[in-house]
């Protein structure tokens, strides 16, 4: 049986997102939702999308490794998670993001390997035979390696077939964490080498769409994920903002961010 703390510190406030943000102010909300988490013991599920599509860089990945010059010819949007990892190229994607008290969930590596099995059991729930990543040290040839953050699968990621279709990465603050990722649905990480300075190792990254053999939306992955968390029996205070609103649950105007209505 879980301690009270524990049992409180489950239940979760959802946020949907569908319209899409920039990566500036999707990476805001979450850095902002950490900071909740952590000064006021609240957690948090939030599901979102990115609009214009982004390229996201790990908080400590050398942006040397990428073409400038390429990704202004592109005319790329660009941002720095708060998290680390490697690079992503976010656009036919679910992204999530889940902030909340590490006592929510014992330990970073619980909390990892815990959301992980959620999302999981969701894309399980769609068709898709999703499994989670034996854990075992990543080849140490490829460490310094340019490459996407779905090149290399490691311990508790989400698998289809043995190849990723969920990437995550985690950051900690104060007694709370962050953890955020991305749920392909679509497309491909192929833009990520494109900007690349360096060629990138080979990757093992699918898709949902490709393992289903049809067109997955987000609005029924989102469903998914959410009929998870409730399933649990973890989060007995999940909430939905009503459908016509797509507000967040705290005031993004010390951020400097205008919330869409």
């Amino acid at each position: 049986m879980r301690s009270p703390l524990i049992e409180a510190a489950c239940a979760c406030q959802l946020s949907l997102d569908p319209a899409g943000r920039s990566g500036a102010e999707n990476m805001a909300i979450d850095a902002a939702l950490l900071d909740r988490a952590n000064g006021g013991g609240l957690s948090f599920l939030r599901l979102y999308r990115f609009d214009p599509p982004c390229l996201s860089l790990g908080r400590n990945e050398p942006a040397a490794r990428y073409d400038h010059t390429e990704i202004a010819r592109r005319g790329l949007d660009v941002v720095r998670r708060p998290t680390g990892g490697r690079a992503v190229w976010h656009e036919h994607e679910v992204t999530y993001a889940v902030a909340a008290p590490v006592a929510a969930f014992g330990s970073l590596r619980h909390a990892y390997h815990t959301i992980h099995e959620r999302i999981a059991a969701a894309l399980r729930s769609l068709g898709a035979d999703a499994t989670l990543a034996p854990h075992q040290p990543p080849p140490a040839s490829r460490v310094d390696q340019p490459t996407s953050c779905f090149a290399t699968p490691v311990g508790g990621e989400v698998l289809v077939a043995g190849r990723k279709l969920v990437g995550s990465a985690q950051v900690r603050k104060g007694n709370a964490f962050l953890q955020h990722g991305s749920i392909l649905l679509d497309g491909s990480q192929e833009i990520v080498a494109a900007v690349s300075r360096k060629p990138q190792v080979a990757r093992t990254v699918t898709t949902l769409s490709a393992e289903l053999g049809r067109r997955v939306t987000w609005d029924e992955v989102v469903e998914a994920v959410v009929q998870a968390w409730r399933d649990e029996g973890t989060s007995p205070n999940l909430h939905q903002p009503p459908p016509t609103s797509t507000t967040l649950h705290f005031d993004l105007a010390p951020l400097g961010i205008a919330v869409k209505s």
